[in-house]
């Protein structure tokens, strides 16, 4: 079940991989996300000495937040995955100049997890292609719809 989407991923990048991650959270940052007070819009992934992290996403503390806790909205957040897939990433992100951004945000057996892409950057000219597309696609279904109400 999806929390919430990082529908500008698709629009600037070419997702080409995806892996599942999961987070290391603190406890109001897993209330809050269940509330659904998180931002992905302006999140990114980096590597740092063979670890990878989530940057920039925003996670609204709840009003009745712990009194002895100071929540950082925009903390930097270690994402667990196995050996095996972060030798991979690392591969592919030195070598082949690709990026990893995050997609979704959602559960998977009761536990919040987060889709990263393994993602090249899309040129403006693709951007519009990529537009235009939808708009034919919506046209398409406009032009059905009516040809199935008219006979």
């Amino acid at each position: 079940m999806s929390i919430i989407d990082n529908k500008k991923a698709f629009h600037d990048y070419f997702i080409e991989d995806r892996f599942e991650a999961g987070l290391v959270l603190e406890g109001w940052e897993a209330k809050a996300i269940r509330a659904g007070r998180v931002q992905l819009k302006e999140a990114y992934v980096v590597i740092r000495q063979g670890e990878i992290f989530l940057v920039g996403c925003h996670i609204s503390a709840l009003p009745a937040a712990s009194t002895h806790v100071t929540p950082d909205p925009t903390r930097t957040r270690k994402l667990l995955l196995k050996e095996e897939e972060i030798s991979k990433l690392i591969g592919k992100v030195e070598r082949a100049g690709y990026a990893l951004v995050p997609i979704n945000l959602h559960y998977s057996r009761g536990r919040i997890k987060l889709d990263i892409g393994l993602a090249k950057g899309k040129k403006q000219h693709d951007k519009r292609a990529t537009e235009k597309e939808k708009e034919w696609q919506r046209e398409k279904q406009r032009i059905i719809r009516n040809i199935t109400k008219a006979g």
